[in-house]
């Protein structure tokens, strides 16, 4: 998960046989967003996916947390019933997560998958994204 800009804020991991989309409670969970000046929790306003991410039960979901998705619908689906309409202005604006993964694949040791157990590539992957953040602070590498 990212934010609108391109900096990564969590990740987990599933195992392979599952699909993404059943971790998206856990993911938005996992995320621990807290205001600067406050210590109160701030959620996203919109979050958007691809048409793997379509189902009721996801928009519902979101829709409960105040969140509005973007995602788009599948073919075979009466797009009128959806209870929000579909933003294709915002959605073009997901490919700032394909590009934070085109990133994160450059990073050898995660692309590769060395490590065996997954928490130890869990570790590598946000050691990866803690690096991407410390880019942003201090773009000098002279002043380190």
């Amino acid at each position: 998960m990212c934010d609108g800009k391109g900096q990564p804020l969590t990740a987990i991991l599933s195992p392979g046989q599952d699909h993404e989309s059943q971790y998206l409670q856990e993911l938005l969970d996992s995320t621990e967003l807290s205001g600067f000046e406050s210590d109160e929790q701030i959620f996203p306003a919109k979050l958007a996916g691809d048409k793997g991410y379509r189902a009721e039960w996801i928009d519902d979901w979101l829709l409960e947390q105040g969140i509005a998705p973007v995602i788009p619908s599948k073919k075979n689906e009466d797009r009128d019933s959806r209870a929000i309409p579909f933003d294709k202005g915002l959605y073009r604006r997901r490919c700032i997560i394909e590009q934070l993964i085109g990133w994160l694949k450059e990073c050898r040791r995660v692309a590769t998958r060395y490590e065996k157990l997954a928490r130890n590539y869990l570790s590598m992957v946000k050691l990866s994204m803690i690096g991407r953040y410390l880019r942003i602070i201090a773009p000098d590498e002279s002043q380190l």
